[in-house]
């Protein structure tokens, strides 16, 4: 990569994009499933292919920024320990109603939340002015990552 016109933020993009059409084919096959099973409450979860492409923008982004600091192999067996939390109490599998009031609020501050409402929105069309905290969250979580790994990845490349 030294050797060609590609630059730091050329490659994170790079990266980013293959996580994006990723994203984009497990978003189709869910909702053609979902279609098919009859889950599909509205016409505005077309809506949740798009959401689900910003979604997959923002932790493409911040999952590459963190992993630029890494050193070793061996230190990707952390991420587990803060996904799976995060995949198990983002109110995916029940509501967020059945904790605590305290832990209701540091589970909204959790990124996967903001997805699963703003997908739960949509499929639903349970639309309310929150859509737009949700959007602008991983707005914000693309922005920041794209920011961070492109400067790590200047330091690392011009070393």
């Amino acid at each position: 990569m030294l050797l060609t016109s590609l630059g730091p933020v050329d490659v994170a993009i790079g990266e980013i994009t293959l996580a994006l059409l990723r994203g984009g084919v497990y978003a189709v096959g869910f909702l053609i499933v979902m279609q098919v099973m009859g889950l599909v409450l509205s016409p505005l979860a077309l809506l949740a292919i798009p959401a689900v492409i910003l979604i997959a923008a923002g932790f493409a982004s911040i999952g590459m920024a963190f992993t630029s600091y890494m050193k070793t192999f061996q230190q990707m067996d952390w991420l587990p320990m803060v996904m799976l939390p995060m995949f198990l109490f983002s109110a995916t599998f029940f509501p967020i109603s059945v904790y605590p009031e305290g832990i209701q609020v540091m589970i909204q501050c959790f990124p996967l939340w903001h997805g699963v409402e703003l997908i739960r929105m949509l499929t639903t069309g349970e639309v309310t002015a929150m859509i737009w905290v949700h959007i602008g969250y991983y707005v914000v979580m693309l922005g920041v990552g794209v920011v961070v790994v492109s400067r790590r990845l200047r330091a690392l490349f011009l070393r």
